[in-house]
């Protein structure tokens, strides 16, 4: 396929995908399921996409992923909520002073200063996510294996109980969680509206990823996770790459944190347990450890999935006066199961493997299928000659 077929086949995708997310926000009343779901999905695809970057990519197997989203959340938070409704939320205690008089003064800007405040929360959620992983980073990442898994487990737990101590009250408001967080902003005066900001931003950090994946540091992070040894007898800083590797991770996974918590306008701790880390590496697992389109359609496969096409297994079933078994709150989740277990077996290596989408793979997909799975006229028995 030609480069300019390819081109416009690319710019006719993205233009569809604009005026269907244009369409959506004229009929948010009647399509507010679908929204929901899309907006999570983009941002479970950012932090599915930087989960790969450090696993797939790099060879690195970390689960921190929830204390680093935790992160994110809570600055953005923090620096979002309304100056006016902080004595509310901080009912109990009462707010940091320090805090309160930094909101007040960013509450006296310009109306045209303070509508770059959501982006610069998101962008500060993140940098200082990537601060934390870049001291960590230094002691943690001289593991390996398991026991990096283990230390970042760690880590992302001791973050979650920092956040929910009494003594962070002040700041992160405890157990109690923050509440009343302002949701997507508009963008370009209201030419974008806010419910595509998501997936505008998830676009951005994608993009970014895919760009350092494909430089001369995300060669050098493949050839980490293909032999260390080979890969520094060539010259490769390990300990910088995998340093790179995991802030970028951090920074991206942190984003993705700032979102969900614009997303799902409270946050509280117990919202970042390990339990999200574990969402977020099926998603990787299914998609294709070492695919970034494998993540992102992972993301909106598996999120439809346990939100919306599953919920007929969660109401009962009635046939006449006969109520089927198996048909309550709860069943949902074990035919998700089932639905996992089919794909782990049927495709080990994930829905796209290690390929990224093409449009030539696409082509080519009724001809793979009919080879795979249609058994053509007259082909000899298993096992004979089929030349």
């Amino acid at each position: 396929m030609k480069k300019q077929t390819k081109r416009i086949l690319n710019i006719c995708i993205i233009a569809l995908a604009i005026v269907f997310l244009y369409w959506l926000n004229a009929n948010t009343s009647k399509q507010g399921m679908l929204v929901a779901i899309l907006q999570k999905s983009a941002i479970l695809a950012i932090a599915a996409v930087s989960m790969n970057l450090l696993n797939g990519f790099t060879g690195l197997f970390s689960l921190g992923q929830a204390g680093f989203m935790s992160i994110g959340a809570y600055v953005t938070s923090i620096l979002v909520i309304p100056a006016e409704n902080l004595n509310g939320i901080y009912y109990m205690t009462g707010v940091n002073q320090g805090l309160l008089n930094f909101r007040m003064a960013m509450a006296n800007c310009p109306p045209w200063v303070q509508s770059f405040f959501p982006f610069l929360a998101i962008l500060a959620g993140g940098l200082a996510a990537a601060l934390f992983a870049a001291l960590i980073g230094m002691p943690v990442l001289r593991l390996k294996s398991d026991y990096l898994a283990i230390a970042t487990l760690g880590f992302s737990e001791i973050i979650r109980a920092v956040f929910s101590s009494p003594q962070m009250d002040s700041i992160t408001n405890g157990s109690y969680g923050l509440k009343s967080v302002p949701n997507f902003p508009e963008m370009a005066g209201g030419l974008i509206p806010s419910l595509v900001t998501p997936f505008l931003i998830a676009a951005i950090c994608i993009l970014l990823m895919v760009l350092l994946i494909n430089s001369s540091y995300g060669r050098a992070f493949k050839s980490i996770r293909e032999d260390e040894i080979a890969a520094e007898a060539m010259g490769v800083n390990l300990l910088k790459h995998k340093e790179l590797a995991f802030t970028a991770s951090s920074f991206f996974t942190a984003v993705a944190g700032g979102l969900l918590a614009m997303y799902m306008r409270s946050i509280e701790a117990k919202t970042f347990s390990i339990a999200l880390t574990y969402d977020i590496l099926l998603i990787v697992v299914i998609g294709g450890i070492g695919s970034v389109s494998g993540s992102i359609l992972s993301a909106f496969l598996v999120t439809a999935g346990k939100e919306w096409w599953l919920r007929f297994f969660d109401t009962p079933l009635y046939i006449g006066t006969w109520q089927a078994p198996l048909f309550r709150t709860g069943f949902r989740m074990v035919i998700f199961s089932i639905l996992l277990m089919v794909v782990v077996l049927f495709y080990r290596r994930g829905l796209m493997g290690t390929n990224e989408f093409s449009w030539q793979g696409i082509m080519r997909f009724p001809q793979w299928f009919r080879r795979k799975f249609l058994k053509r006229k007259g082909a000899p028995p298993k096992g004979g000659d089929d030349t």
